[in-house]
């Protein structure tokens, strides 16, 4: 039994980080009027990671996208690092923040929940289309 070329495992991947991104969209528009709410976006895929994959062990030297670690200098200046885990990290491109603290804006998350759609459609499409390609490579003529 033969495995599916990787272009399909990336999409997989990139399908679900989507899924994730349309998820915490939806918590920021819940939270728009919540006192205090930081408005979330998710990190983009790591294209290194993928290059690793594809390229084995073989391939370029790894590269990463770099990290900030909160410092004891920088927490008792008052920063905090995100309280969720995984991908999900603050928004750094809020276009206001309200009185109560609140930097949710329902016109900035209409606008990225339109760029999600879109990657999805596209994505879609080439998924569609590797498969028309698989099955007319795998038919007998």
């Amino acid at each position: 039994m033969s495995s599916l070329p990787a272009i399909f495992d990336s999409m997989s991947r990139a399908m679900k980080s989507m899924a994730e991104h349309q998820r915490v969209i939806a918590e920021n528009v819940a939270n728009s009027e919540t006192p205090g709410y930081k408005a979330r976006t998710v990190e983009a895929p790591d294209f290194a990671s993928l290059l690793d994959g594809q390229l084995g062990a073989g391939g370029p030297p790894h590269v990463s996208r770099p990290r900030v670690e909160l410092s004891g200098g920088m927490a008792a200046l008052g920063a905090r690092p995100p309280q969720t885990g995984g991908r999900v990290v603050l928004d750094s491109e809020t276009s206001e923040t309200k009185p109560d603290g609140n930097n949710v804006t329902l016109e900035d998350q209409l606008l990225a929940l339109g760029e999600v759609q879109q990657d999805y459609a596209a994505l879609t499409n080439l998924y569609r289309k590797q498969m028309a390609l698989m099955k007319t490579a795998t038919s007998k003529g």
